[in-house]
């Protein structure tokens, strides 16, 4: 092997020259204003999220107004930046009764929050939050094929995939309980909202979360 042993031998970091160091750009400095609380009335600090899993995925930062104006629509994994009302107002508008009135159903999510302050004493936000860890379940059931023969597996939930069906087993309950009562729909919620936070059975989405857990634990 042919060539000079000094020009092969790696450079030395401590000799070697090294260009100017980038600095990254400085966050933005904070607004010089108060961000206004929620719907006017229920603020955003002391809001606890107590699952690590889903912490990444639970957008709880103050916003004016919980609504986007269809900004993320189709753009894949950036639910993960809609705030969490603005997504159950958006599961409630699946219900029949709501479609294409987002207003509306921020309306709705604006009343049971107000019906949940006045009867449960506390911040409606960390109720809803609460609510979400309670009714994310843990393990889901999906079928393998072995030849012609078609098993079921429990597999692990991911966060952002528990997060989906949390929310959307809330705005389902409190649809479905809508129908078979004369109840308003905002009423409906805010008991589905308290129960799911208390981790009570009764609840729509936390029996729909136990009952997966029970069958992806009978299939392991």
């Amino acid at each position: 092997m042919s060539g000079n042993p000094e020009s092969m031998r790696p450079p030395d970091p401590a000799t070697e020259e090294v260009g100017p160091v980038v600095q990254r750009p400085a966050p933005p400095p904070p607004p010089p204003f108060a961000m206004p609380p929620l719907f006017g009335k229920y603020p955003f600090e002391g809001v606890e999220v107590h699952d690590p899993g889903l912490l990444p995925y639970l957008y709880l930062h103050p916003v004016y107004a919980p609504h986007t104006e269809g900004r993320l629509a189709g753009r894949p994994f950036l639910k993960s930046r809609m705030h969490l009302v603005e997504r159950l107002a958006n599961q409630l508008m699946k219900g029949g009764k709501f479609t294409g009135k987002k207003s509306k159903a921020l309306n709705t999510v604006r009343r049971a929050f107000d019906e949940l302050a006045e009867k449960e004493g506390k911040n409606p936000l960390q109720l809803l939050v609460d609510a979400v860890e309670n009714a994310a379940p843990r393990e889901e059931v999906t079928r393998l094929q072995f030849g012609g023969i078609s098993v079921p597996r429990a597999v692990d939930a991911s966060p952002a995939r528990r997060l989906n069906v949390a929310i959307r087993n809330l705005a389902l309950g409190a649809i479905q309980a809508s129908h078979k009562s004369t109840k308003p729909i905002h009423t409906c919620l805010a008991d589905e909202i308290r129960l799911a936070a208390k981790g009570d059975l009764t609840s729509f989405s936390v029996g729909r979360k136990e009952e997966v857990e029970r069958v992806a634990q009978s299939a392991r």
